[in-house]
């Protein structure tokens, strides 16, 4: 009996893991309000098979002088990830800046906050780091592919 269950058995683990599954959704909370986020691009491990979703940027309205406050599932905490994010100064100024990259089991929450009170979200994406990095062939510089990202727009 054993001899048919694992045949089986196996069948189902290789077509399970052939595609690229269920993808994880992010938590952005402002305040308290609460969205969630599923993937704009969720690639496999080797990055040979992609979905891009164009509607899945969520919104969510974060005032000025407001944290946000963003959770990932095990399956973002337990490999590298980091967020990237786009804020508008008191100038009018857009600035581009992202947080630190976080080693695999480090942490599965992470607080932006802004450098002034004054400064307003625009965009914070999460970004799931994929295989290793690669050198550019034109450049030289170290590529860090980006399995997956989950997109945020601050509604005004």
């Amino acid at each position: 009996m054993l001899r048919r269950i694992a045949p089986t058995l196996v069948a189902v683990l290789l077509v399970s893991s052939c595609g690229i599954g269920s993808p994880p959704r992010v938590d952005f909370t402002a305040g308290a309000s609460t969205v969630a986020a599923k993937p704009a691009q969720y690639c496999d491990l080797e990055l040979t098979v992609c979905d891009d979703d164009a509607t899945a940027p969520v919104e969510l309205p974060v005032p000025a002088g407001t944290a946000l406050r963003i959770e990932v599932p095990d399956e973002i905490a337990e490999t590298p990830w980091h967020v990237v994010f786009r804020y508008r100064d008191a100038a009018g100024e857009q600035i581009d800046s992202r947080s630190a990259v976080f080693t695999p089991g480090q942490r599965a929450e992470y607080v932006l906050e802004l450098p002034a009170p004054t400064d307003r979200l625009l965009v914070a994406q999460v970004q799931q780091f994929g295989p290793a990095p690669q050198p550019d062939p034109t450049t030289g510089e170290l590529d860090f592919p980006i399995r997956a990202s989950w997109v945020l727009v601050a509604a005004t």
